[in-house]
């Protein structure tokens, strides 16, 4: 039998049957769809992940304490204490490839405002850092090295504290006093808005004064940081920087050559490498839970063509007395087989871009749909459907033709 003929029966087949049909598609349909919506968001939230660690910076370095061993187990930045202001100012005064230089401390603190308070958090930096993260001041104006050297009581506020302060975001501040705790502190300058970070934290539920403010009034004047935040001359030399920073803080802390480090030096380009590789794990979980229904289809396909072949055994039996051959038999069931997953592909694959655009624009996640994807999908469907229409194909292919004639 011609090739064409096999799809016309195929096609009458699958025809005579159509809620059958439909349903054996169904189990093919959700898998595709599933796999297309996981990728897809998967891919986006890597890219997200990758775009909002970027604009902080491609050349942002970051220092923090801790990472050393202690009695045989390693210690992080929460358990100990190693970075001290003068490390800061050491990085800005020898360490030729880094530009910008600034210590942070960050303190949990509550702002008060008339009856109106709110729990923020409060960082204390120099001015550097504002060009290190690229932040703009929208209203008002940042404070001066003066104010750090005299440990000025001024601030600048985020929107998320104006608006919870205020009752409104568009209000305007400047020169207000709040309290940051017990402590009255003028406000000189709002920050643009900066909305959330990919790990949904409000980038505008902060305060920033200077340093000295923070360190001797909130602090109780103790010389360590919380960590440094740095920017290297070009980003073309940002490993050099990273590798001039530690030789530094070694040499600063007495660290012998086997020492480890009782530092951490991490530039954007290891974080979002960190952070994409959990997102690629990610995804890769959850298109192998969606591609189980894949499975599923395929078994209910198997389970399908092995009732067909039931079915018509006797039409097989006719044909193959007529002069069929088993290879033409095993074709017409491998191609109904093929032609299930095939259309069920098809469909999965809209239905999965639909999904997807659907999550994007009514749930508010980063959707990324690629071609890869929709290929992997559509291939997989493809196979699913070889492999599980191939035993009742064979099944069929291998049956008798006088006991198919005298099958009822």
């Amino acid at each position: 039998m011609r090739i064409l003929n096999l799809f016309k029966v195929a096609y009458r087949s699958l025809n005579r049957n159509k809620l059958r049909s439909f349903l054996t598609m169904l189990g093919i349909i959700i898998g595709v769809a599933s796999v297309i919506a996981m990728l897809a968001i998967g891919e986006g939230s890597n890219q997200n992940i990758k775009a909002s660690i970027a604009s902080l910076g491609t050349n942002t370095i970051m220092i923090y304490p801790g990472a050393n061993f202690q009695g045989g187990v390693r210690a992080g930045a929460s358990s100990i204490q190693t970075i001290k202001l003068e490390d800061a100012e050491a990085i800005a005064t020898r360490c030729d490839l880094v530009s910008h230089v600034s210590p942070v401390d960050q303190k949990r603190v509550q702002a008060i405002y008339g009856s109106e308070n709110w729990g923020t958090s409060c960082l204390g930096v120099k001015n550097d850092y504002f060009t290190i993260r690229s932040l703009t001041i929208e209203k008002g104006s940042g404070f001066t090295t003066s104010d750090d050297r005299a440990a000025a009581k001024v601030c600048v506020v985020g929107i998320t504290v104006v608006l919870n302060l205020f009752g409104d975001e568009n209000a305007d501040p400047v020169g207000q006093i709040i309290r940051i705790n017990s402590i009255p502190v003028k406000i000189i300058g709002v920050l643009s808005k900066m909305g959330q970070n990919t790990f949904g934290q409000d980038q505008d539920d902060i305060i920033i004064a200077p340093f000295s403010t923070v360190q001797k009034r909130m602090m109780s004047s103790t010389t360590y940081v919380n960590s440094i935040l740095a920017s290297g001359i070009s980003e073309d030399q940002i490993n050099d920087a990273v590798d001039e920073i530690s030789s530094l803080l070694r040499e600063k802390h007495k660290l012998a050559p086997s020492d480890d480090n009782d530092f951490t030096v991490r530039t954007q380009s290891d974080i979002s490498n960190i952070f994409g590789t959990i997102s690629k794990v990610m995804t890769i979980l959850l298109a192998s839970i969606a591609s189980i229904s894949l499975l599923v289809g395929g078994i209910g396909i198997m389970n399908i063509m092995l009732v067909s072949v039931t079915e018509r055994t006797r039409e097989i039996g006719i044909r193959m007395a007529i002069g069929a051959k088993g290879r033409d038999v095993l074709i017409q069931f491998m191609i109904e087989s093929i032609v299930i997953s095939f259309v069920g592909g098809l469909i999965g694959i809209a239905l999965g871009i639909t999904v997807s655009e659907l999550v994007a624009k009514f749930g508010g996640w980063p959707v990324v749909i690629t071609l890869s994807s929709v290929l992997l999908s559509f291939l997989f469907s493809a196979v699913v459907g070889l492999f599980f229409g191939w035993y009742p194909a064979r099944k069929a292919a291998a049956l008798n033709p006088i006991d198919a004639l005298r099958y009822e």
